[in-house]
């Protein structure tokens, strides 16, 4: 990102979504945001005396031969108490994508130039208002697909997480200034860094650091998704389920076996929790090279799934292949699904009834029809538990770091892990501060305060540019 070397230009963006809608902003921060605000501005009010701060404005947006453009709201945010930390002008009009070009226009004709993708968050950053945690958190909150995942993304908006990893690396700074006193004055007893204490501080941290790094794989499902497959045999109803469960005709229904060749993907929000619902080709012997490879793909999926709703037709005896699928997953990935509830069973010979093989395995087992809906609302309530069960998936509020942010602490718990052993091989304390200064280099990489400008231009170019 060419232009967040530090310019001090002022700059302008629509900061609403493209495409229509009721209201519109066209967004202007820097240090000729105020003078721009009074060539643009022209108020309804006859005793206008200029723009006050944190005050709204009536009137028009005008260019720069005076014609007006748009009926707005105008408010001016003086620095450094704004968004970006900078004068900030917003100029509130309808949200046709004509007129607020027309608005923008005007704005870079009068001296501003174009926002690049995430520079108000950048100078944000770059001005302390917040840290980096906290801005990586502003674009998670715009993107989140539920409100739970929201959530996730406020906790790290309100600067939680960069508290948190602060606080740990204070730690390790306390212990890199106790090692070097006790590097610079061996002899002084009332300062020393007994090895013990000095490899228990540091333990203490690196198990922090880890319990941070696990809160990165139980917050996957918030952010990613879940994967849920449905598989089974051919005609046990995994396309009438999808179609269930999503409300909604998603996928062909038909009594021919084999109409789902390839697999559908389909996103599911289950109270808050999104869900990558997948139908699968279904299983039996074929000649067809499509759907061998759709039935190949299948396997695949359900090899890396989060959980895997195990269909079957309980009007019918349990197929061998349904069997082999279901000891290959283990009760703890799937769970069965007995389709067909609203439906009389044929009689079941001995081994052979679905309920009570799966139960004898340790399978969950749900009677439902999804043709009448029966059991529905329990199987979304089973799968909801499933995927949050234990590890599974963080609570809405915790501090779950991105990615980025978990390679760091991930490096800075590797660097600590080997200190310990350095300590407990009784190294030289003057060699053992260098592990002490890694670690802390990674944490600081987290909130921005040691950051090459690689990583900002990741983190703010995969923003939008009104942001």
């Amino acid at each position: 990102m060419r232009q967040l070397a530090g310019n001090r230009d002022t700059i302008a963006a629509i900061a609403t979504p493209p495409g229509r809608g009721g209201v519109g902003i066209v967004r202007v921060s820097g240090p000729g945001a105020r003078e721009l605000g009074q060539r643009l501005f022209e108020s309804s009010s006859p005793g206008f005396a200029g723009l006050r701060p944190r005050l709204l404005h009536h009137g028009w947006a005008r260019d720069a031969a005076g014609r007006r453009l748009d009926e707005v709201l105008a408010v001016l945010m003086p620095g450094p108490g704004s968004y970006t930390g900078e004068d900030v002008l917003e100029l509130q009009g309808h949200g046709g994508p004509a007129v607020l070009r027309a608005v923008l226009a005007a704005a870079l004709a009068c001296g501003a130039r174009m926002a690049e993708p995430g520079e108000f968050t950048y100078r944000a950053f770059r001005n302390g208002r917040m840290d980096l945690t906290q801005a990586e958190a502003v674009a998670e909150l715009v993107a989140a697909p539920t409100a739970a995942g929201a959530a996730l993304a406020r906790a790290r908006l309100a600067g939680d997480l960069g508290r948190s990893v602060a606080a740990l690396r204070a730690r390790l700074e306390e212990l890199r200034a106790r090692l070097c006193v006790a590097v610079d004055f061996p002899d002084d007893e009332v300062e020393c860094l007994a090895p013990e204490e000095f490899a228990a501080g540091v333990r203490a941290v690196r198990g922090e650091l880890a319990a941070l790094v696990r809160g990165f794989e139980r917050g996957r499902v918030w952010r990613e998704g879940a994967l849920c497959v449905l598989a089974g045999r051919v005609n046990a109803g995994k396309s009438s389920l999808m179609n269930a469960l999503l409300g909604r005709e998603r996928a062909i229904v038909t009594d021919v076996p084999g109409t789902t060749r390839d697999w559908i993907e389909e996103a599911l929000d289950l109270d808050g929790l999104p869900v990558r619902l997948v139908d699968t080709a279904g299983l039996r012997e074929t000649g067809d090279a499509a759907e061998r490879a759709g039935l190949e793909r299948g396997r695949e999926l359900a090899a890396r799934a989060d959980v895997v709703l195990l269909v079957v037709d309980r009007t019918l005896p349990l197929a061998g292949e349904d069997r082999v699928l279901a000891r290959d997953l283990g009760p703890g990935r799937a769970l069965a699904v007995l389709n067909k509830a609203d439906l009389p069973r044929e009689p079941q010979g001995p081994g052979t009834d679905a309920a009570a093989w799966f139960a004898r395995e340790g399978f969950a087992a749900l009677d439902v029809s999804a043709r009448t809906g029966q059991g529905l609302a329990a199987l979304c309530d089973a799968l909801r538990a499933r995927i949050l069960d234990g590890e599974g998936g963080a609570g809405p509020g915790e501090l779950v770091p991105n990615m980025r942010q978990a390679r760091a602490l991930a490096a800075a718990q590797d660097a600590l892990e080997a200190l310990e052993a350095d300590i407990g091989a009784a190294l030289p304390y003057d060699l053992l501060g260098v592990g002490l200064e890694t670690a802390c280099t990674h944490l600081a990489e987290i909130t921005g305060e040691i950051t090459p400008s690689e990583v900002l231009d990741s983190v703010f170019g995969a923003f939008c540019i009104g942001k």
